[in-house]
């Protein structure tokens, strides 16, 4: 150690090897080449930052190989300059072929924004989904049907992408599905994955519509190869089916107007396979008109908490009809009879589930 350090200081006070300074600077080409590498040196992280990085440096680099071949004439600075300037450049080009394999059709692009962004999914999770589908965006004419009921069978999940599509069921009504929602989460969930069934409503587009779509058993090998995208798929579908179990829940009246909620452990009796199998009609509508007695006390009307009990009714009593302004004053397209959703209710798979209130 002590010979180094002798050494060195040998060598700094002899002073510099050179035996003569040059009295004239470089070239503007040596200087633009030097202020080149370091704006280069300042990019920052990431795909964008190492664009600037590169770019900047390969016209340093470039800026080099000019200043040793016509200003320093050494060969050695124009082979290293050349070497670097090429060194980036294929780096660049690197990028450039990266960038390109990760760009997504719009369509897509703006789905993932939207749909799996908020959730953290990986982009090459995304890409698997996307593949799963063929990356084919399909479309529906206005008033173009995409499922007939009691037709069509159910071999695809499809998700909108723009547009409105109607739900109808014996040419009632249901409600609309809007962008970004599945179009057939119901019936999917409805089957297991060897069993084969056709839809129980009609779908219609009252726009111009765009969706994508995964046949049925591609879709189900992928859930079962990755867990992870399994579920994602059941959060998702989880979602959209209660949005639309709540959007028929605004819908659910029974024949005098009260409104039932669908959480709601005694709508069972009304929904359950009891009230679909009872007897005559009349001890339907005894039934019908003695369960809002079993709800809670503030969605009773006054007028129905001093009716006796329905167990033991005398035989002649006859309940009094709906006044004929309640039902006037909704339309009758918008909404379901009490009788009339059992058979949409039933196609969700949940009839006896959702009815007795265990989902939340």
């Amino acid at each position: 150690m002590s010979a180094n350090s002798s050494r060195v200081g040998q060598l700094l006070l002899q002073g510099s090897a050179c035996i003569s300074w040059k009295q004239d600077v470089e070239g503007a080409v040596y200087h633009l080449a030097n202020c080149l590498l370091l704006l280069g040196f300042m990019g920052g992280s990431g795909v964008y930052g190492c664009f600037y990085l590169f770019g900047f440096l390969s016209a340093g680099y470039l800026c080099c190989v000019l200043w040793g071949w016509f200003s320093a004439c050494g060969l050695d600075i124009v082979l290293w300059s050349f070497l670097l300037a090429v060194v980036c450049l294929l780096q660049l080009a690197h990028l450039v072929y990266r960038l390109r394999e990760d760009t997504l059709p719009e369509e897509f692009d703006l789905l993932y924004k939207t749909l799996c962004l908020p959730l953290q999914v990986p982009l090459q999770t995304y890409k698997e989904i996307v593949h799963c589908c063929e990356e084919q965006v399909l479309t529906l004419a206005t008033e173009q049907t995409y499922a007939v009921e009691g037709e069509t069978p159910i071999n695809r999940l499809s998700l909108l992408l723009s547009g409105r599509v109607r739900v109808s069921q014996d040419g009632q009504f249901l409600h609309y599905i809007f962008p970004y929602q599945f179009m057939d989460s119901p019936e999917w969930e409805s089957l297991q994955p060897s069993e084969e069934g056709v839809f129980q409503v009609t779908l219609t587009a009252e726009t111009s519509c765009s969706y994508i779509s995964w046949p049925r058993k591609s879709l189900h090998l992928l859930l079962t190869k990755e867990r992870y995208i399994s579920c994602l798929f059941s959060a998702l579908l989880g979602y959209d089916i209660s949005e639309k179990l709540y959007t028929l829940n605004d819908k659910l009246f029974a024949k005098f107007g009260l409104c039932f909620d669908i959480r709601l452990p005694s709508l069972y009796h009304v929904l359950g396979p009891t009230a679909a199998d009872a007897g005559p009609e009349s001890e339907k509508g005894d039934e019908e008109v003695c369960e809002p007695a079993v709800s809670p006390p503030q969605a009773t009307p006054t007028s129905l908490q001093q009716t006796p009990p329905c167990s033991t009714p005398p035989a002649t009593t006859n309940f009094p009809a709906p006044p004929t302004r309640a039902r006037l004053s909704r339309p009758d397209s918008g909404i379901l009879e009490i009788d009339d959703f059992p058979s949409y209710f039933r196609q969700f798979g949940f009839s006896g589930k959702v009815a007795a209130g265990r989902i939340p």
